[in-house]
């Protein structure tokens, strides 16, 4: 596969090509998303309604809203036990390669970033893992460049089939691939399959991803419904906060993730909510005007619009904030995160694609939940055979 294009829109070889309905239809939802012309009055109506409409959804995330976040905060809860009840699902990240054939102006594994680059052996992917493990983690996160020629599909097969015999639950945060390559990685035993869109304005996409498969627009865009195809059981969804508007991104999120669930009911969908972060060689890498109560309204927002759907809060972000939306509306927790190459078994081998707020391990983040009345779940799922 080639590793550049001009047209963001241009498709390179070897990449699947599918339909861009749902495509077409978020974008014509995010250009015509017009946030200040919403109303206190239609705040109000939307969390008056038990199922709320892409519109009402659209009011959560106004301006108007900014005062109702109590409220909000309230509702959320309630929906939030509803379907989860007391249950926080833990796991924790372990990134087995750092080599990134992509130019992402935002990211430290960006190809033109200087890092010290590494790719785990199978071996040391084993170490790591069983180290994790020993914790008493049972879900994994694999992570990964992207670069197909240093962490191939088959090398990340690898990892999972590893990862099968301590973990009962493998997500992947790899590049994106076509439906076939999807399947044969679940059928090894991955579970749910993490893409961020980064942004939803072609612009803004074209502007901050310089070179590489990245820069294919609706590649990257339909990657979990290829995912899904392939026969995942789940799929992850967000937008990186701070890179263009992010009312604008939060709310393409959320129509993204609901066409898609309208037209897979089966999906176990879920949502990430990740602000950018300083990382090696640009410490001034920080969100624009998403400070933590914009965060917040869109975490709310997404739980009151799909109260089903997983959230997930990283170590992204600070301690407290982890601790004030756990529970709350966020279900799902990582805990002794790194973001370097390995280091769960003592150094890490790669430099980190960021540095992260949160450094608790599994033990204190265990007994946050517990002490907030709220009850640490491993595993949401176990291998009959």
């Amino acid at each position: 596969m080639k590793n550049c294009a001009t047209d963001i829109m241009q498709y390179l070889d070897g990449m699947q090509v599918t339909s861009h309905e749902i495509l077409d239809k978020v974008e014509n939802l995010y250009n015509n998303f017009d946030y200040n012309t919403f109303t206190k009055a239609d705040v109000k109506n939307a969390l008056s309604k038990d199922v709320l409409s892409i519109s009402d959804y659209a009011a959560l995330l106004s301006p108007a809203a900014d005062e109702f976040l109590e409220q909000m905060a309230i509702r959320a809860k309630q929906e939030t036990f509803k379907h989860f009840g007391n249950s926080v699902g833990l796991y924790t990240p372990l990134y087995i390669a750092n080599y990134c054939e992509n130019h992402c102006v935002y990211c430290g594994f960006n190809c033109m970033n200087k890092i010290h680059r590494a790719v785990l052996s199978e071996q040391e992917i084993d170490d790591e893992l069983k180290a994790i493990a020993n914790q008493g983690f049972k879900e994994i996160l694999l992570l990964t460049g992207e670069s197909r020629k240093k962490s191939s599909v088959e090398y990340i097969g690898k990892a999972i089939t590893i990862a099968k015999k301590y973990f009962a639950t493998i997500g992947i945060e790899i590049y994106p691939l076509n439906s076939d390559e999807y399947a044969y990685l679940n059928k090894l035993g991955a579970d749910y399959v993490s893409v961020y869109q980064e942004t939803y304005n072609r612009q803004k996409y074209a502007e901050q991803h310089l070179m590489g498969a990245k820069r294919v627009f609706p590649y990257r865009f339909n990657a979990q419904e290829r995912a899904l195809q392939g026969g995942m059981r789940g799929v992850c969804f967000g937008a990186l906060l701070g890179l263009d508007d992010w009312r604008k991104d939060a709310f393409a999120v959320g129509c993204h993730a609901y066409l898609l669930q309208k037209k897979y009911p089966h999906a176990e969908i879920s949502f990430s909510c990740p602000r950018m972060r300083p990382f090696i060689n640009n410490s001034e890498n920080n969100p624009k005007d998403v400070h933590e109560r914009q965060l917040l309204q869109v975490i709310l927002a997404y739980r009151i619009f799909m109260p089903f759907a997983s959230i997930n809060i990283s170590t992204r972000e600070q301690q407290s904030f982890r601790d004030g939306v756990v529970g709350m509306a966020c279900n799902k927790i990582s805990a002794g995160s790194k973001t370097g190459v390995g280091g769960h078994n003592g150094n890490e081998k790669g430099d980190e694609q960021f540095d992260i707020s949160d450094p608790r391990d599994l033990v204190q983040i265990n007994q946050m939940l517990e002490s907030k009345g709220l009850q640490p779940v491993y595993t949401d799922s176990q291998y009959l055979i």
